[in-house]
């Protein structure tokens, strides 16, 4: 939805980011399969190849506050998308919610938000 904003380098620690989330238990559903790639279109970043980057060295890419809330809202659009919120992947998203600095109630509020867009373009 909004990664067309983000920087060159940006995009592909994005890109990266997503792979690591959709792989992380092991299996990629086909709703993964199909969204990691609509990021790379949208990022316009078709044929890039997983480098397997370091997930500190991934989350320190994206400098503002606007890259991280976009990197927020697409990863939960990743996770959800299979319908089910694995403790993998619930332990990786407090992990760049801690790095990321966002305060529990501001990132609840956010998940809850993407829940209710997900809902609606389900519809």
């Amino acid at each position: 939805m909004f990664l067309a904003e983000l920087h060159q380098e940006e995009k592909e620690a994005f890109l990266e980011l997503a792979h690591m989330i959709a792989t992380i238990d092991g299996n990629v559903s086909i709703y993964e399969f199909s969204i990691l790639n609509k990021y790379k279109n949208e990022t316009g970043l078709e044929d890039y190849q997983v480098k397997g980057l370091a997930m500190e060295d991934i989350l320190n890419k994206f400098k503002t506050e606007r890259a991280r809330n976009i990197v927020l809202a697409e990863l939960f659009k990743l996770i959800y998308s299979d319908g089910v919120f694995q403790n993998e992947e619930s332990e990786t998203v407090n992990l760049i919610k801690a790095h990321f600095g966002f305060n529990s109630s501001e990132f609840g509020s956010f998940k809850d938000w993407v829940g209710k867009i997900k809902e609606l373009s389900n519809s």
